[in-house]
């Protein structure tokens, strides 16, 4: 299938216990949007909402070289795609519940939360957004100073 595709499904092989429904096609909006010049370098999915008890939200989400893409393509027509740029990124905050766990990105703009990921996931999710983004910070900053 695609990029995207590929390695969400080996992100669903090696944590199993998450919720996500028609991946494939939320995937391919994310696919859609990726530039010729950018390279995914990680890709799950999740739920993007605030409750667990809310389970049919599921979005693919890609690190990419450039920035963090969000898609979910809609059951009859359209899709939504978020995109998450270093420059607008803040922080992050990580929940373990019981049996699923929830991340919390903090942009400039929103707040976005990603819910119902297996607790074994998050360790993972957290390493590879964050040294994204301290190493794409540094190159902003470099950038700004000339």
């Amino acid at each position: 299938m695609g990029k995207v595709y590929d390695r969400v499904i080996r992100f669903k092989s090696k944590f199993p216990g998450g919720i996500a429904w028609r991946i494939a096609k939320h995937a391919k909006v994310v696919d859609d949007f990726i530039d010729t010049d950018e390279e995914v370098i990680y890709a799950f999915c999740a739920q993007k909402n605030h409750k667990i008890s809310e389970i049919f939200n599921t979005y693919a989400i890609a690190v990419t070289n450039k920035r963090i893409l969000l898609g979910r393509k809609r059951l009859l027509w359209g899709s939504f795609l978020s995109s998450v740029t270093p420059d607008l990124y803040n922080d992050m905050q990580i929940y373990k519940g019981l049996v699923w766990g929830r991340i919390t990105i903090d942009t400039a703009k929103e707040i976005i939360t990603l819910s119902n990921l297996p607790k074994k996931s998050l360790d993972e999710i957290e390493t590879t957004i964050n040294d994204f983004m301290m190493e794409a910070k540094k190159k902003y900053q470099n950038a700004k100073e000339y």
